[in-house]
């Protein structure tokens, strides 16, 4: 069994009217081995899915699910608040919205001459 692959998680990222929403799956894990991470306007997450320990005595026939490191990492809009990003885990689905800051235009004073 190889415990060394690194994958990259699968990752649905939508955006509406409110926030950014990023989901992945992470079936088996617990949120204490899933990461978020933000640097200015970038969300990293990240996490290692273990193998389960080999046992001798036992007789492998097929291994399909993945183990090992994975990490995304993602190049934010500027209408993303990353000062209020919320996670949730459920039933093995990471949930991570980033609410939209509203932005105010700018406002410029304009001299008279004359």
């Amino acid at each position: 069994m190889d415990t060394s692959s690194f994958t990259n998680a699968q990752i649905d990222w939508k955006e509406t009217p409110e926030a950014h929403v990023i989901q992945t799956d992470v079936p088996g894990m617990k949120k204490e081995e899933v990461k978020i991470e933000v640097e200015g306007k970038v969300i990293q997450i990240c996490g290692e899915r273990n193998v389960e320990k080999v046992d001798e005595k036992d007789k492998w026939h097929r291994v399909e699910r993945r183990s090992g490191k994975f990490i995304r990492r993602f190049q934010m809009p500027e209408n993303a608040n990353l000062d209020a990003v919320n996670a949730t885990m459920e039933n093995g689905v990471l949930t991570i919205t980033i609410p939209k800051e509203e932005k105010m235009p700018e406002v410029k004073a304009i001299q008279i001459s004359g």
